[in-house]
């Protein structure tokens, strides 16, 4: 459990921490007796005690990062898009036997509701293992909406395990750049924010190729992420800078060359369909 203080500007400058106009400082403490401090810029909850990301710029998750462009998105674009002869699909709308629970193996824990599976319990992953896809996949996020920035329809979508597309309801929702929807979750912010209100039904389409080792198991080549969200791009070829997770930059560690896609179970009932993957090669001849 988590113990949230609230602490003066007065306090806070005592114990080395921000005291800029209009931020507001929370301690939070776990039970390991970790400490960090949440900061809240323009009404943006996030933090300013993480590593700063390679460019220098930034904080991961910090709330002063500029949020992202709201743009509005054009037409369905891919909504309900038939799966391409050559694809596989993950889910129908039918059940869940292409997926599995993360930790055990064992079923997938989630429910179908109305043909679509509802986020609960667990992530879930794939039972087949992929490299370099065309994903496309449909969520919805709850409403009425309840609770705000991360707490506000938190999920995401994890390529081989290891690498999260944030999902969010960042509908009239601000929160640290780097964990919106449509973001290489803690690295990179989508260019733009194209959400559509909770209810509603957005689409992903991401096109992704793995990183590469060598014999040493070094990283020789990034992996890279190209994600369409609602007909609007937000991430465009874009070099992942490692494992993606709370509070850290990100930094690779040798895996296989395949990996599951797992979807994300963060307290929030979210809502998928249509879920359909296409292996794809890579060609980089000029």
């Amino acid at each position: 459990m988590k113990h949230i203080l609230t602490i003066t500007l007065l306090a806070a400058a005592l114990v080395g921490c921000s005291t800029q106009k209009g931020v507001v400082i929370k301690k939070t403490q776990s039970a390991s007796k970790a400490k960090s401090h949440e900061v809240v810029i323009n009404s943006v909850t996030g933090y300013q005690d993480t590593p700063m990301e390679p460019d220098g710029l930034w904080h991961v998750h910090d709330p002063a990062r500029p949020q992202p462009t709201i743009v509005t998105p054009g037409a369905t674009f891919s909504e309900n898009a038939k799966a391409p002869s050559d694809a596989i699909v993950l889910f129908d709308g039918t059940d869940l036997s292409q997926w599995r629970d993360q930790k055990t193996k064992g079923e997938a824990p989630w429910k179908i509701v109305d043909g679509a599976m509802v986020a609960e319990k667990d992530y879930i992953e794939t039972t087949n293992k992929f490299g370099d896809i065309q994903l496309h996949l449909e969520f919805r996020e709850p409403t009425p909406p309840t609770g705000s920035g991360q707490g506000r329809g938190n999920s995401g979508v994890f390529l081989m395990g290891h690498y999260e597309i944030q999902v969010l309801d960042c509908y009239q929702n601000p929160t640290y750049a780097d964990g919106s929807t449509g973001s290489v979750y803690a690295q990179h912010p989508p260019l733009v924010n194209p959400c559509r209100p909770p209810g509603e039904w957005e689409t992903y389409d991401i096109i992704f190729t793995v990183p590469h080792f060598d014999a040493d198991n070094k990283l020789t080549v990034p992996g890279y992420v190209t994600v369409i969200l609602n007909g609007v791009v937000v991430q465009n070829h874009q070099a992942i800078r490692g494992e993606t997770a709370h509070r850290t930059v990100g930094k690779y560690t040798f895996h296989d060359a395949t990996g599951p896609l797992a979807l994300q179970y963060h307290n929030n009932p979210v809502a998928y369909r249509n879920i359909w993957v296409r292996p794809i090669t890579v060609d980089n001849e000029p």
